[in-house]
């Protein structure tokens, strides 16, 4: 399987999705894509399917089929550790910090999978709160700080798509707004993104398009172009 990015086209191609919980049918035939250097939302409800899209594509569901092109490689049978080692990074709603470790210990954990990725030095200048508590424990890290932690870890790793699940929830508005910031310098440094998230205000300026779920469906798919005209159509969908 070739690693190697396109200069430009298409990451992520979903095609046809469905995911398996046990006997439970979670994703109904989920159909997306994300080109270079784009940033997708997936907005809905709680339950909606949004965070199964994420671990569908990641294979990290009991049971999926249909279609998962990344870069141009079918991956829907591909062991997820292998996805990740073909540059797709992942940050869980649960973030999955080790009590164990210190955070730079955290932050140097996971391999690195190609080159490119940010060096310790960079991160620590886009997380300056992360170098200041670098010897602490990862879970006497706050909230926000554990939020960044878990973004910085796959940032150090080379992953250029990026898949991140629920990352501003329950944070303080100050975090927000800090994570938005670095989203908008990923996004400029030609990152591709798919961001999960509940607080559409977050998320409405940032997004090249929005995909809108309901019942393990795509009901409704908002270019940036259309937001403006259709806000009132997603906030009804949402219920902002």
């Amino acid at each position: 399987m070739s690693s190697a990015f396109n200069p430009n086209g298409e990451m992520l191609r979903v095609t046809g999705l469905h995911a398996f919980y046990g006997e439970s049918h979670i994703l109904h035939g989920i159909d997306l894509h994300v080109n270079r250097g784009e940033l997708v939302t997936l907005l809905g409800r709680n339950g909606s399917g949004r965070s199964t899209t994420l671990k569908a594509m990641l294979g990290l569901v009991g049971r999926r089929s249909g279609s998962v092109m990344f870069n141009g490689t079918e991956i829907n049978q591909t062991a997820p550790h292998r996805i990740a080692r073909l540059g797709l990074g992942y940050c869980p709603e649960e973030r999955g910090i080790f009590a164990g470790l210190s955070t730079e210990e955290n932050l140097l954990l996971p391999p690195v999978v190609a080159s490119g990725g940010m060096t310790l030095e960079e991160i620590y200048e886009l997380f300056p709160n992360l170098k200041e508590r670098r010897n602490s424990p990862g879970t006497r890290l706050s909230g926000g700080e554990q939020q960044m932690l878990a973004m910085a870890r796959i940032l150090r790793t080379g992953a250029k798509v990026l898949l991140l699940d629920e990352i501003t929830e329950g944070l303080a508005p100050v975090i927000v707004k800090k994570l938005g910031e670095v989203i908008r310098l990923l996004k400029s440094r030609g990152y591709t993104i798919v961001l999960v998230e509940q607080n559409f205000r977050f998320a409405a300026p940032l997004a090249d398009r929005h995909y809108v779920l309901e019942h393990g469906h795509v009901v409704m798919t908002v270019p940036k172009e259309e937001l403006a005209a259709r806000t009132g159509e997603l906030h009804q969908l949402l219920g902002v």
